[in-house]
């Protein structure tokens, strides 16, 4: 499932971001990459101990983490802090998947759903289009400063040739309580169906019967 969520980050929130990440230092973004994904890597990341990271976390995903809609599409047990990725005229990242495993030996988690949340606006930057392969055939994301894409982490995806302008993003990786994709998709669908039948028909035998179903699939498909 492909998902485009809207103004994940407030205005204020946004500005603040982009203020801090104004005077921040940049590494080579090949550091963080492995083998095969350095081949094509082509941008520049905060890097890995950079003390400003924890601070960006706290706003950035801390306001992903708590948006109904990421946590009714991703049903996250782990959420990873983000890297921080600057892209400048010339820059790209060719196609690639990511890693199925990732962090430190002692907090390893699994790739489930892969994050880009757009730092800076459409308009700040000409080309550095998301483009993922999906069962649909290969579509096209270009967000807002603060808009969020979520997409399996099994996707083919890469970051189109920066042609002018600076493209600013925080990227992030969640383990699900529901490791199949399609499970996931079906329990998003059914809590937006439940979302609005309990809005019209509260306290209804179809809205109880609905959240009944609802919790007993993720009952029965998640792994905690």
């Amino acid at each position: 499932m492909l998902l485009h969520i809207r103004a994940v980050l407030s205005p204020e929130t946004r500005q603040t971001v982009q203020e801090m990440l104004a005077g921040a230092v940049y590494v080579d973004g090949r550091r963080s990459a492995g083998r095969e994904a350095g081949q094509v890597k082509h941008n520049q990341e905060l890097a890995a101990d950079d003390p400003l990271r924890a601070r960006l976390d706290r706003l950035v995903i801390g306001a992903l983490v708590q948006h109904p809609r990421y946590q009714a599409a991703v049903l996250p047990l782990r959420v990873a802090g983000a890297f921080y990725a600057r892209y400048q005229a010339g820059m790209n990242y060719g196609f690639h998947v990511d890693d199925p495993v990732m962090g430190p030996l002692q907090g390893r988690y699994r790739s489930d759903v892969s994050t880009t949340v757009f730092l800076n606006g459409a308009d700040d930057y000409e080309g550095g289009e998301l483009v993922l392969r999906t069962p649909l055939g290969e579509q096209v994301v270009k967000g807002e400063a603060g808009d969020a894409v979520i997409y399996p982490s099994s996707y083919w995806h890469r970051v189109a040739d920066v042609r002018s302008g600076t493209r600013l993003v925080a990227v992030t990786w969640a383990q699900s309580m529901v490791r199949s994709p399609e499970q996931r998709e079906l329990l998003y669908q059914l809590a937006l169906a439940r979302e609005g039948v309990m809005a019209r028909l509260e306290g209804s035998e179809e809205a109880a019967s609905l959240s009944t179903a609802y919790a007993n699939l993720v009952r029965m498909w998640s792994e905690v």
